[in-house]
């Protein structure tokens, strides 16, 4: 099976129904049976409107980006991005061949 990092990047304070997007990323892919995701939040960047935003002491916006990142197969990516797309979200995203794995595994000989 062929597996792909399927990355979204959202600013921190944008929101769709009502919940923060990198949330609403998150619970969305859960009930899409996604076997795991998380969400960094960058210490500064800029996208493709070329404003940059970065965190100061005295001025927490919340606007920096956040980077929402998924290990999935390809049509789960596929089936996941059609779905946003039928939501209405304008999303940036980057999608990569990986090789996934869990170290550890007993094996029976």
């Amino acid at each position: 099976m062929s597996s792909c990092f399927l990355k979204f990047y959202v600013a921190e304070s944008r929101r769709h129904h009502h919940k923060l997007i990198y949330e609403w990323l998150l619970e969305e892919a859960k009930s899409f049976g996604l076997q795991g995701g998380s969400a960094f939040r960058a210490l500064a960047g800029f996208g493709r409107h070329g404003r940059l935003h970065e965190e100061r002491f005295f001025e927490l916006s919340g606007d920096l980006p956040v980077e929402v990142g998924f290990v999935v197969s390809e049509e789960e990516a596929q089936r996941f991005l059609d779905h946003l797309g039928q939501e209405g979200l304008d999303l940036f995203y980057i999608k990569l061949p990986v090789e996934a794995g869990v170290t550890g595994l007993r094996r029976q000989s």
